[in-house]
């Protein structure tokens, strides 16, 4: 199939972000064209439910005690930290299937090991409930993870009732009729006040470590707070890194810990990504290649090829039992096998994908290995960088990742009487709001699924 094919078969809606952020993080396409409601997400953590999808096996013995763990307004690492407190025990004993985001009401398992269910029922914890619910002779951890579901309400639609009705089911219309939305990587990967992970990301593969240290520290945001921008001007335009530390705020601790350690160890910026938490600095190439597997979607809706529906020289993974795609499983698409393989696709059984970028990865071939190519060959980065000799705890080996998301989002539009200024006949100023629930699998971002129906900046998102 040639290129002038694949745009004559191709169905689509598509429309493109304004959104500087948007542009940024490289997802530039919505692939729905309706004018979007608009909105804010979590104007109250009751407005975003997310509930953890596990298969766990629970039985009645064991070392690890299993808990289902449901968190208002709470951050997971700052929950374990607290926890284990209360406890008496290191955190390193508490686990879970993977985080959650803080403005929300989560559910999720977790597991605590060596503790007695009584040490856990007596807690009395603000806006925590825990419910024991047995013991394993395992611990849970980032495999048991099978997928989330989500209850999403948007508030401050730019809309009436009646337009957000229409908009809301044309824009679900679509999604089905394509078989889901671009599965992007959501501005939180990159940081959504200064989405600066990625360049960081960059630097540090390039060997530029003096620059991704001071990009980290001095880069200004946009959407930060005047305190700490005024503190990262200084230092950018003084080099002054002992006066410039004072000028912090004291919840900027990850630039305190870059500055100190340069300022104990002159010019040692490896060593100085290593007092980061691991999670952190693995976060920085992580967001590049997120990054690069955006661009390569974007460019693939741009030259109007299918997202649904593999084209010669893609690479597909397949379906595990589990019903979620299995980057392991790759088969590469010839003549020989596309029919199947689309036949597979259509039902939900094999995913076209796109590389995060690494040492080891596969390309495409075709149309779809010359986007892949191009875009590598712009960012003037080779799969051999991802080794990173100078700071080995980064190197990544790559995978290739589904690039639909297969979503069903079941979406209303509702109102709510507002007591404080009407009576409960009165509906003239009720308030509109946008009520989503769908399931979606590990890895995903619901702000992917959102971005469709709202078309806002994502700094609301």
């Amino acid at each position: 199939m040639n290129s002038s094919e694949i745009s004559s078969s191709l169905e689509s809606f598509v429309s493109e972000s304004p959104y500087s952020l948007d542009k940024i993080v490289g997802s530039l396409y919505y692939l729905t064209n309706t004018p979007g409601v608009g909105g804010v997400l979590r104007e109250n953590t009751t407005d975003f439910i997310v509930r953890e999808i596990s298969d766990f096996k629970i039985g009645t013995s064991g070392k690890y005690l299993i808990a289902e763990l449901t968190k208002d307004n709470w951050d997971t690492h700052h929950f374990m930290k607290m926890l284990s407190r209360k406890l008496g025990i290191s955190h390193k004993r508490i686990s879970f299937a993977g985080t959650k985001d803080k403005r929300a009401i989560t559910t999720q398992l977790m597991s605590i090991y060596d503790v007695d269910s009584s040490a856990v029922e007596d807690l009395v914890l603000k806006d925590i409930e825990i419910k024991v619910l047995g013991r394993s002779q395992n611990s849970i951890g980032l495999g048991d993870l099978k997928g989330n579901e989500f209850e999403i309400n948007v508030r401050n639609l730019n809309c009436d009732f009646d337009s957000a009705k229409e908009i809301s089911e044309k824009t679900t219309s679509q999604i089905i009729e394509n078989g889901g939305v671009p599965n992007f990587f959501g501005i939180q990967r990159f940081g959504a006040k200064r989405p600066i992970t990625h360049k960081v990301g960059k630097d540090i593969l390039l060997g530029n470590m003096h620059d991704a240290v001071f990009r980290y520290i001095c880069e200004l945001g946009e959407y930060e707070n005047s305190e700490v921008n005024d503190a990262r001007e200084f230092i950018t335009n003084t080099g002054n890194l002992k006066e410039g530390i004072t000028k912090f705020p004291s919840y900027s601790r990850h630039e305190k810990a870059l500055i100190s350690h340069i300022i104990s160890n002159p010019g040692d910026y490896t060593g100085a990504f290593k007092c980061l938490p691991k999670n952190l600095y693995l976060m920085f190439v992580h967001a590049y290649q997120s990054q690069i597997f955006n661009k390569i979607i974007s460019e693939r809706i741009k030259q109007n090829i299918p997202l649904n529906e593999a084209v010669l020289g893609d690479i597909v993974c397949y379906r595990t039992k589990d019903n979620i795609p299995d980057p392991e499983t790759l088969e590469r698409v010839s003549d020989r096998n596309i029919s199947g393989i689309n036949n597979l696709i259509k039902r939900n059984r094999a995913f076209v994908t796109a590389p995060l970028f690494g040492y080891d990865t596969p390309l495409a071939k075709g149309i779809p290995g010359e986007i892949e190519s191009k875009i590598l060959e712009a960012e003037n980065i080779s799969a051999d960088m991802f080794h990173v000799p100078h700071f080995p705890e980064v190197a990544s080996s790559g995978l290739r990742k589904e690039i639909l998301l297969n979503v069903n989002p079941n979406c209303k539009v509702e109102t709510e009487n507002n007591n404080e200024n009407n009576s409960e006949n009165d509906t003239e100023n009720d308030i509109i709001y946008l009520n989503l629930k769908f399931s979606l699998p590990k890895g995903s971002y619901a702000t992917t699924v959102l971005r469709e129906y709202m078309k806002t900046n994502p700094l609301f998102m």
